[in-house]
């Protein structure tokens, strides 16, 4: 790539494995090659898990601006936030204000540079929403703080696992209130934001797919009729303007189409119906080992004035301090981070 995009990472909280998957990530020469990471934090959590992970060999820099960032690999350049208290006294794997307070601070100064223009991207390392409230700040996750500091109403989450992308219809609401959200509007809305993505990660003409949301999208009526008042007609409203969409189609159907290649991504009509199939395709667990051979898959905000791409895993507390976590998922969120980057750009 000729053009390096400066991305901004939150470590998330400091308390889980976020730190370490980051520096473990920065390890890798190859990520140099696509982008100038700068990280988002405490330059003395970013020490403490170069120690966890054994990565002794790199340095720690910190910057005054963006623009100094990532070039030079073998050297961690960071923006430093300067944590309250003694870094020396967080602990591994609880639930604390530090970790939340921390965590809000980073994914916040990244929103303003982002929006600034002084970023091309954000990439954020896992936060955990119980101690994100214990510290004051009552969000339900990354995606509705970046939707209230970039003034954005209408967004979307999209998980991307190699071939597997889910786009989600809802989110962090009960299942009962899920249904309820599943409208004609909301489901049209979201069937663009998947075209709009797919056509920012290079596919020229996506072919989407829209799952029911009922057993067997509803059996014409059999089951449910949201198939038939919402869902089918938000299909119809789609196709009628160009799009290579269909649906609904089953939910136990769908994500097996998907991730054959049949379609490039599928929308999904609530949290755990897109979550489910894409982390077991991406998280791979080794029972004879007993540990995990793969975390992969990355989480993507659509619909934002700017680029957020998150790991897809939370902040397995009970790896922190370890030097276990694996930093497959945040690897491939730089990396799609630096390619939605250079596809804006591109555009501009």
């Amino acid at each position: 790539m000729s053009f390096l995009p400066i991305l901004g990472i939150t470590m998330g909280d400091v308390c889980g494995c976020g730190p370490e998957v980051v520096v473990k990530a920065l390890m890798k020469e190859r990520i140099y090659e696509i982008c100038r990471p700068v990280v988002i934090g405490s330059a003395e959590i970013v020490r403490r898990a170069i120690k966890v992970v054994g990565a002794e060999g790199f340095a720690v820099k910190p910057v005054g601006a963006a623009a100094e960032a990532g070039s030079a690999y073998g050297r961690l350049d960071v923006l430093d936030l300067p944590l309250d208290g003694d870094c020396g006294k967080i602990p591994y794997g609880e639930v604390t204000v530090t970790g939340g307070k921390s965590a809000f601070a980073a994914v916040r100064e990244a929103i303003r540079l982002a929006m600034a223009g002084e970023i091309d991207a954000t990439i954020t390392g896992p936060l955990n929403k119980q101690a994100l409230n214990l510290a004051g700040y009552h969000y339900s996750g990354h995606t509705e703080i970046y939707g209230e500091f970039t003034g954005t109403k209408d967004y979307a989450m999209m998980l991307v696992d190699g071939k597997m992308r889910v786009v989600h219809v809802s989110t962090h609401v009960s299942l009962r209130e899920a249904c309820d959200r599943v409208t004609k509007e909301r489901v049209y809305r979201c069937i663009r934001l998947a075209y709009d993505a797919c056509r920012d990660i290079g596919i020229a003409e996506p072919r989407i797919a829209v799952a029911g949301l009922n057993p067997h999208a509803g059996e014409n009526g059999l089951f449910g009729r949201e198939e038939l008042t919402q869902i089918a007609p938000a299909v119809a409203q789609a196709a009628g303007e160009g799009l290579r969409v269909e649906g609904p189609i089953a939910p136990d159907t769908v994500f097996s189409k998907v991730r054959g290649g049949m379609y490039d991504v599928a929308v999904a009509m609530y949290h755990d119906q897109g979550h489910i199939p894409l982390k077991v395709t991406g998280f791979v667990y080794d029972e004879e080992k007993r540990k995990w051979n793969a975390v992969k898959g990355v989480n993507i905000t659509l619909g934002l004035p700017i680029i957020r791409v998150s790991v897809d895993h939370g902040t397995a507390f009970d790896m922190a301090g370890k030097g276990i976590a694996l930093s497959d998922s945040m690897e491939n969120a730089i990396e799609y981070g630096a390619r939605m980057a250079a596809a804006r750009r591109e555009k501009r």
